[in-house]
């Protein structure tokens, strides 16, 4: 279970930015929205936990073939102070499988690299990843872990999370439907209660079934 400790102090978070449309695979990228128009309120950091593994690899799509529901997750960086998009900052993220397994621990130890992956954003402060909707595990309700790096420096550590409702929807399909009764939810996941709420991400499922989570992260420089 993750370590309970709050990391740093709290970074900023616009939550504006949740009010993206949601978009196919295709285009994504050519229809990004602008991540400076929205407004800025603090979000609390958040434990980095027990599964993080240095050095993950540059890449967009983190799955390595492992099933699961199709997520495309959007991750806009801006700066806190300024308001505006940061551009080449490193977004690290890390999850467990449709399984509720971790790769390089445990049952995933012979892999140090699915659902794991490093993206820079571009102009308008985005990275995204393609991984698919992320299983549970005993003592946490869903969640997917994150770092931002901006020159060099680790800006900000925290976790993304998802609404229970939308959760018990995936979860009633296959591979999730072979792990019932998942054991914690939102309002009983006590890292959650440090202010996951404000870390949830806007989700829509697209035309072709895939799910676009959008999130945008205010962080500071220094």
């Amino acid at each position: 279970m993750d370590d309970l400790r709050i990391t740093r102090r709290d970074s900023l978070i616009r939550l504006g930015g949740f009010a993206l449309t949601a978009l196919g695979v295709a285009g994504l990228e050519a229809r990004e929205t602008d991540a400076a128009a929205v407004s800025c309120v603090l979000t609390p950091e958040q434990t980095e936990g027990p599964y993080y593994v240095a050095g993950e690899k540059l890449r967009r799509n983190i799955t390595d073939g492992r099933p699961g529901a199709p997520l495309v997750l959007r991750t806009f960086v801006v700066d806190a102070s300024t308001c505006k998009p940061i551009r080449n900052a490193a977004v690290d993220i890390w999850h467990a499988d449709a399984a509720g397994i971790y790769s390089g621990f445990g049952a995933g130890a012979s892999s140090r690299t699915f659902m794991r992956g490093i993206q820079r954003t571009n102009a308008k402060g985005l990275a995204q990843f393609r991984t698919v909707y992320p299983g549970w595990y005993q003592g946490r309700t869903v969640h997917i872990h994150v770092k931002v790096h901006v020159g060099g420096n680790v800006a900000h550590t925290g976790q993304l999370y998802f609404s229970d409702a939308l959760t018990d929807r995936v979860y009633v399909r296959a591979p999730y439907s072979a792990r019932p009764n998942r054991t914690t939810r939102n309002a009983s996941d006590m890292i959650y209660r440090n202010g996951g709420r404000r870390s949830l991400v806007a989700v829509k499922k697209n035309s072709t079934g895939v799910y676009v989570a959008t999130i945008t992260m205010g962080v500071q420089r220094t």
